[in-house]
């Protein structure tokens, strides 16, 4: 299927490696231009890299904190006009809710709920003012089905989930849109690190609950960000404000 997003300029935070790197090499895939964003130089470089080879894709590297005031001003100073912006942070630590603080919290808030609504206050109107935008954001199956040692993801997510819930109509008439995607477990270090962190409060190994799961296996960033690329599509002009679960069937109510 033709996507019709080549050309389009795309913005991917945190994307030198796991689910942000595959949205990345999806959109590259499409002829997107890119501008990719992580802290850490040398991985970013050799993504960058990778896609350039894989794709033939422009490709423009911004070393930095998506999640501090300094790192937005620099990626939005090298794509002032993105078209498509896929938000994406590291979450924050596992541990029991009575051991957090004021610090810990404003930390998440900050990471996984305030940075994105920045970012996305930066580029919405821009995005219609040119009657096309497409805004991501990677948040957590958790949202959907919270998982308790990830109390500081599950409410900084949510409260993300709750802003864009109230946001994304509007734009919808001006073929902009905002969704989200709630990944499960992924074949990447965090995922990885969650396989084992629900092990353990089950007395299990990460390999018994990544059998157990519905697909039998981990998903593949590849798959992800075959997703996102959809969603930032033409074709899907027409799905906004939406939570869209990529888990592999672990999840298993009906809403």
């Amino acid at each position: 299927m033709e996507l019709g997003i080549a050309g389009k300029t795309a913005l991917v935070c945190a994307a030198s490696k796991g689910l942000g790197k595959g949205c990345a090499m999806a959109l590259a895939a499409e002829g997107a231009k890119l501008v990719i964003m992580a802290r850490q130089a040398g991985t970013l470089a050799a993504t960058a890299e990778a896609i350039r080879v894989a794709t033939g894709a422009e490709v423009t590297t911004v070393v930095g904190d998506i999640t501090t005031e300094a790192g937005r001003d620099a990626v939005l100073i090298a794509c002032p006009a993105p078209d498509i912006l896929v938000n994406n942070a590291g979450g924050p630590p596992p541990g029991d809710f009575r051991n957090w603080g004021q610090k810990e919290w404003f930390e998440a808030v900050n990471g996984n709920m305030y940075s994105p609504i920045d970012m996305i206050r930066r580029t919405l109107d821009g995005m219609i003012e040119r009657r096309f935008g497409r805004i991501i954001n990677i948040t957590s199956a958790a949202v959907k089905q919270p998982f308790e040692p990830l109390g500081l993801s599950n409410g900084a997510r949510s409260g993300l989930t709750g802003f864009v819930a109230g946001i994304s109509r509007d734009p919808a008439r001006f073929n902009v849109t905002i969704n989200n995607l709630l990944p499960g477990l992924f074949d990447t270090e965090r995922g990885h690190g969650a396989a084992t962190l629900i092990g353990e409060s089950r007395g299990l190994s990460a390999r018994d609950i990544i059998a157990g799961l519905p697909a039998g296996r981990l998903g593949m960033i590849e798959e992800f960000g075959a997703t996102c690329a959809f969603l930032c599509s033409q074709q899907a002009a027409y799905i906004t404000g939406q939570n869209i679960l990529i888990d592999g069937g672990n999840y298993r109510g009906t809403f």
